[in-house]
């Protein structure tokens, strides 16, 4: 059967890997800013990711494809509706680890890479052999249990899960670089987030930018913290199967579930501790199974 392997280009593994890794820690940072209201947050971060990307083009100095890429109404209209699902996905994560419903934001990204084996089967013809297909049915099985724990607040999980998969593959089919396409992402969306700042800057309560010099410090690294994982994940996308990459991000609601744990001291119970193991279980199998490949196409004897 098809193998998502041979189609991964080298870079791939190590950006997914950086990607998935800053949006696992990326609780602890919101930590510091929740006294920001969310939505106000999620504004300054598209304001402060625009001049990060600009920073990046400069160093690099290759204005062409940006010009190249605004000049494309296709990939405008496209940037548009990727824009539209990553401004939602950020804004309901923000609100839901503000309001301390950080496992049901984790079950998300556990269901997530279920959505992107759905969609690269479904929309990009990659296929699974059996092996995988064991690893993703085993993964499904843990995620179904957290998710029998948490019917309350799957609403949340569910528009996570559905938005980040639906942003990547958008991502993964516009014939864009990864800076490029973030950078138009953050024009598009430059206008809304400026009216947003604004009304919270006329309400009783104020800009949060203008709380203390540390607080605004912290929001405007939130362009740096946008921007990186973006550029990293977008980078991944296309060096990389979509089911394989869905697979590696079960990373990082590992570690903001740990998080949970450890510093928002929310409780384990018996059920979310089975579908550790489960889960982990499924993504040892994937793994071996591309160790396996890798062994085979380098002329190996499988194991």
């Amino acid at each position: 059967m098809h193998s998502p392997l041979p189609r991964t280009q080298p870079g791939g593994v190590p950006m997914a890997i950086g990607a998935y890794l800053i949006w696992g820690l990326l609780p602890l940072y919101l930590l510091f800013v929740r006294a920001v209201p969310a939505l106000e947050f999620v504004a300054w971060r598209i304001i402060w990711t625009l001049p990060f990307c600009l920073a990046v083009f400069a160093v690099r100095r290759n204005w062409s494809e940006l010009r190249g890429a605004l000049a494309d109404w296709a990939i405008l209209r496209r940037l548009a509706f990727s824009a539209g699902l990553i401004g939602v996905n950020w804004v309901v994560f923000t609100l839901a680890v503000q309001h301390d419903h950080l496992f049901a934001a984790s079950l998300g990204y556990y269901i997530n890479p279920l959505v992107n084996v759905f969609f690269g089967t479904l929309f990009l013809g990659e296929k699974l052999n059996r092996r995988q297909w064991t690893a993703v049915i085993l993964a499904a099985l843990g995620v179904s249990l957290l998710a029998f724990g948490a019917l309350d607040m799957l609403y949340i999980s569910l528009t996570l899960a559905v938005s980040f998969s639906a942003y990547g593959l958008v991502r993964k089919l516009t014939p864009v670089g990864p800076l490029p396409g973030l950078t138009i992402e953050s024009l598009l969306l430059l206008l809304p987030a400026m009216a947003v700042t604004a009304w919270y800057a006329t309400g009783p309560g104020g800009s949060g930018m203008a709380q203390s010099p540390q607080l605004s410090l912290l929001v405007a690294l939130g362009g740096v913290l946008t921007g990186t994982p973006l550029l990293l994940f977008s980078g991944a996308a296309k060096r990389m199967d979509y089911s394989m990459l869905g697979m590696i991000q079960f990373m990082s609601p590992t570690i903001s579930f740990v998080i949970g744990l450890t510093v928002f001291h929310e409780p384990l119970r018996p059920v979310q501790l089975t579908c550790f193991v489960v889960i982990w279980t499924a993504i040892a199998l994937f793994v071996w199974d591309l160790l396996a490949q890798r062994r085979r196409l380098s002329g190996k004897a499988p194991a």
